[in-house]
């Protein structure tokens, strides 16, 4: 069985890597308790474009520094679960654009709701 490790003896990054890790995964029960279960971590840099937002793929993959292939398969998977959709551009209805659907933005509330729990739950362990 291995040993407890003694938070005071980690260095700030490792300290710091291990309580974002945990803090994630609270926030990522409470958004399967809400119905929200299908999304992963990694959903969230996709979600961080589209919330003020509508780029075409080829934005959204340059704007994550990955392939045009790779942000495709991101959103096409995020359409499947009904977070986004792709929209005709406004100026030109050839031009595909990818904006969150109303469970997107309400998953969105959802995990900035989960992430000021988890604020409210550690001020209140060790103060502001």
């Amino acid at each position: 069985m291995p040993s407890a490790v003694d938070p005071l003896q980690l260095d700030t990054g490792t300290l710091a890597l291990f309580v974002g890790q945990a803090a994630a995964a609270l926030v990522q029960e409470q958004l399967a308790a809400q119905g929200f279960g299908d999304l992963r971590f990694s959903h969230g840099y996709v979600f961080q474009h589209l919330i003020d937002g509508e780029p075409t793929v080829g934005e959204l993959a340059a704007q994550l520094g990955m392939t045009q292939q790779g942000a495709s398969k991101a959103v096409a998977e995020l359409e499947r679960f009904g977070y986004c959709e792709r929209v005709a551009g406004a100026a030109d209805a050839r031009i595909r654009r990818v904006r969150l659907t109303g469970r997107g933005r309400e998953a969105v509330a959802a995990a900035r709701r989960a992430r000021a729990d988890v604020d409210e739950r550690l001020a209140r362990r060790f103060g502001e």
